[in-house]
């Protein structure tokens, strides 16, 4: 018998542990959850428009992100 999601990451931060993250240029396109969460107990995948302001809000759980160069 094989494992299920035997290739996801096994240390993956809880989605929404946080209600504010910083994130980098490298994490574009912005989503949320961050492809790094674990997602089984998330709301849907929403890319978010933060180029433009440097700040965004998830619609789904409220988590604040903030772009830095």
């Amino acid at each position: 018998m094989t494992e299920r999601n035997a290739s996801a990451p096994q240390t993956a931060e809880p989605a929404n542990a946080r209600k504010r993250y910083t994130v980098t240029r490298k994490d574009l396109p912005l989503s949320c959850p961050l492809p790094e969460m674990a997602l089984w107990n998330s709301h849907p995948r929403v890319y978010l428009p933060i180029e433009a302001e440097r700040e965004c809000q998830c619609p789904y759980c409220g988590a604040e992100f903030v772009l830095e160069d």
